[in-house]
């Protein structure tokens, strides 16, 4: 009962394709790559999930009432983590024989590594998910920021914080990511020592938070890639004469978030987007101490936010 789609099939060959959906390859039991609860391929129907990278594809399986079949790209770094984990485990269940990609495409790619399970750890219930740069409990190092990846060139680096949470709109959760930088950003060309991080990406489409009772209006062109049940980073609009999205802020290591966080974010495919100054947020432990951070800095007039849909899974 696979699912299939075009551009999965146009990635993996019409004769792999064929080998799937007539069960040759297909895993049977499975880990949804999206929610992480047990699936099985002949009893419900089954959507495959291919991860791209530069040289590496991994084919996994999700419930089709959580994504639909598609093609999601993610760093050549990431997916080779997830090679390495599945075929560590596929070691341990052939004694000792690690699997083999499948096949090879006309471009020259390895075909698709099939894995039930993606180099996943198991979440915290609750709480908030920091990834900072310090490395510390529940971290992960962010991508090192610059004015450039908020709005223009370059001339020095920041670090983007980012924080996961789910934010009471009305009666309904949103999955909400908060970002703060560890110091001033300051706008290209300037040598001063002021802090033009809002204002850039009020540039962009970002619009001013008054308050935290209203769903923040889209940004175009702005996406959430979660790939593989995890955090990978915000993309923004790709540069002129370019048709690919590019990261504004990118995860060294993919970012766990919490199983209720990334329900809402399935069900939604949207996911809220806040910025505010450094100083502004800080690490919260918990969702409401984060809700009221937000609240505080929007009352000072220091958040902006825009709603971004969900690329992946």
């Amino acid at each position: 009962m696979l699912d299939v789609s075009e551009d999965v099939r146009a990635e993996i060959g019409e004769d792999e394709a064929t080998r799937l959906l007539a069960g040759e390859n297909a895993p049977g039991s499975y880990d949804c790559t999206s929610c992480r609860t047990p699936g099985d391929t002949e009893r419900e129907r089954t959507s495959t999930v291919l991860f791209v990278g530069e040289e590496t594809a991994v084919l996994a399986f999700a419930h089709a009432t959580c994504v639909p079949s598609q093609v999601v790209s993610v760093s050549e770094e990431q997916l080779q983590g997830a090679v390495r984990s599945i075929t560590g485990q596929q070691a341990g269940q052939q004694g000792g024989q690690p699997g083999a990609p499948a096949g090879r495409q006309p471009g020259g790619r390895p075909g698709p590594q099939i894995g039930q399970q993606i180099g996943q750890q198991p979440v915290p219930d609750g709480g908030t998910q920091p990834a900072t740069a310090g490395g510390g409990p529940g971290a992960a190092d962010s991508t090192p920021a610059t004015p450039e990846s908020a709005a223009g060139a370059a001339p020095r680096q920041a670090v983007l914080g980012v924080t996961c949470g789910q934010v009471l709109i009305g009666d309904t959760l949103h999955p909400a990511i908060v970002v703060e930088p560890n110091g001033p950003i300051a706008r290209p060309g300037s040598d001063g020592p002021g802090d033009d991080f809002l204002p850039l990406l009020i540039e962009q489409g970002f619009h001013p938070v008054m308050n935290l009772d209203q769903v923040p209006a889209p940004i175009e062109g702005w996406s959430v890639l979660l790939a593989m049940g995890q955090l990978h980073g915000i993309l923004q609009p790709p540069p002129a004469g370019s048709s690919q999205p590019v990261s504004w802020w990118q995860a060294h290591q993919p970012l766990d978030v919490t199983d209720g966080w990334r329900t809402a974010a399935n069900k939604s495919h949207t996911v809220l987007v806040y910025a505010a100054p450094v100083g502004s947020i800080g690490q919260q432990p918990r969702e409401d101490l984060l809700r009221e951070a937000l609240e505080r800095a929007a009352a000072h007039g220091a958040l902006v936010a825009g709603s971004m849909p969900l690329a992946g899974t």
